[in-house]
C-alpha cells in the first residue's frame, strides 16, 4: 500500500516541485537562447528601473536608512511580480525568461568584437557602455578588449547563472527578485559621493545574491575546459580575492584562466580610478579583439552545460516521483 503525504495529494510533492522549478529555467534558457529579450517591448526590467528611478529622486537622502528602505522596496515589488506570475500556469517561465538576458549580452558583446575586428574604434567605443559602466573614451583596442571579456564574464553570472539558479530556488519569483536586485545595484550601488550611502543596500544585496552563482560559473567553466581546470581553480583562490567585488572577481578569473588570458588593470569609472591587480592564467597574455568572441562562446557553453544538468535534475526528480 502507497501512502501520500497531505502536501503530496495536494500536488506539492517536493521532488515533482523541484523538477517543475528545473524544467521551467531549463525552458526559459532556451527560450532566450533562441529568441532572446525582442519579444519583451517595452522590456519590464526597464520599466521596473524607471519607477525606481522616479521613487529614488523622491526618497533619495545620503543615508544608509533611507538607502535599506530603498532597496526593500524594489525586491519586494519585483518579487511580488514574480510571484503573481507564479500562480499561472507557465508563469514560473515567463518570470524566468524575464530576468535571464544571455543573448542580449552575448549579442553586445559581438558587436564591440565586430567593431574592433573591422579597424573601427570610435564606434568600438560608444558601443561599449551597453557592457560596462566605465569610461570609453579613451581606451586604445586592447584596453576595449578587456572591458568586454571582463563584461562577459561578470554578466554570465548576472544574465544567467544567477537568475536561473534563484529561479530553481523560488521560481518566478526568485528570478524577478535577483534581477530587481541587480537592477538596483547597477543603478545606485557606486561608491560616489551621491551613493555612497544610498546605495550601500542595493550593494551588500547583490553581492548576497550573487555569491554562490559566482562560484557555480567558475565550476561550470572549469567544467567546460578540463585541461585548465587547476589554473581555473589556482585563480579564483588565490587572484580573485583582490578583486574589490567578491563575486565579479571569481567570474574574471575562472574565464581569464581558461582563456590562457591575463585580466585586471587601470579603470575609470565617472572620473574615479580603479587599480585592479591582475587575474587568470599565470604566464597569460592581455586580451585581443578575437577574444571577446572566445568569452562569448564560452559563456553560451556554460549556459548550454547550466540548461543540461537543469533537464537531468529534472528527469531525477520526476523519475523520484513516479517511484513514489
Amino acid at each position: 500500500m502507497v501512502t501520500r503525504t497531505r502536501g503530496e495529494v495536494a500536488g506539492k510533492d517536493p521532488a515533482r516541485s523541484a523538477s517543475h522549478a528545473c524544467l521551467s529555467v531549463a525552458a526559459a534558457l532556451v527560450i532566450d537562447a533562441l529568441v532572446g529579450d525582442q519579444p519583451l517591448d517595452p522590456h519590464p526590467v526597464a520599466l521596473f528601473g524607471r519607477a525606481m528611478t522616479a521613487i529614488e529622486r523622491r526618497t533619495w537622502q545620503d543615508s544608509h536608512l533611507a538607502g535599506a528602505a530603498y532597496a526593500a522596496l524594489g525586491l519586494l515589488g519585483s518579487a511580488a511580480g514574480g510571484a503573481c506570475l507564479d500562480l499561472v500556469p507557465g508563469g514560473a517561465v515567463a518570470g524566468c525568461y524575464t530576468a535571464v538576458a544571455g543573448k542580449g549580452l552575448w549579442s553586445a558583446a559581438r558587436k564591440v568584437g565586430d567593431a574592433l575586428e573591422d579597424g573601427d574604434l570610435d564606434k568600438a567605443r560608444s558601443l561599449l557602455p551597453s557592457l560596462v559602466g566605465r569610461d570609453a573614451d579613451s581606451l586604445d583596442e586592447r584596453e576595449i578588449a578587456r572591458a568586454a571579456v571582463e563584461s562577459v564574464a561578470e554578466n554570465t553570472v548576472d544574465a544567467v547563472v544567477a537568475p536561473a539558479l534563484w529561479g530553481m530556488v523560488a521560481r518566478g519569483k526568485g528570478s524577478l527578485a535577483y534581477r530587481g536586485i541587480n537592477t538596483l545595484d547597477s543603478m545606485v550601488g557606486y561608491r560616489d559621493g551621491r551613493y555612497g550611502r544610498f546605495g550601500w543596500a542595493s550593494a551588500r544585496l547583490d553581492d548576497v545574491a550573487n555569491f554562490v552563482p559566482a562560484r557555480v560559473t567558475a565550476a561550470l567553466v572549469a567544467l567546460m575546459r578540463p585541461r585548465a581546470a587547476r589554473e581555473i581553480w589556482r585563480a579564483v583562490r588565490i587572484e580573485a580575492p583582490s578583486h574589490p567585488s567578491p563575486n565579479a572577481g571569481v567570474a574574471e578569473a575562472a574565464f581569464a584562466a581558461a582563456l590562457g588570458l591575463r585580466l585586471g588593470g587601470t579603470n575609470s569609472y565617472r572620473g574615479d580610478t580603479e587599480h585592479r591587480a591582475p587575474l587568470g592564467a599565470a604566464g597569460g597574455r592581455a586580451p585581443e579583439s578575437d577574444d571577446i568572441a572566445a568569452a562569448v562562446r564560452l559563456s553560451r557553453q556554460v549556459t548550454a552545460l547550466l540548461g543540461t544538468a537543469l533537464v537531468l535534475a529534472a528527469a531525477g526528480g520526476a523519475a523520484r516521483w513516479r517511484q513514489r
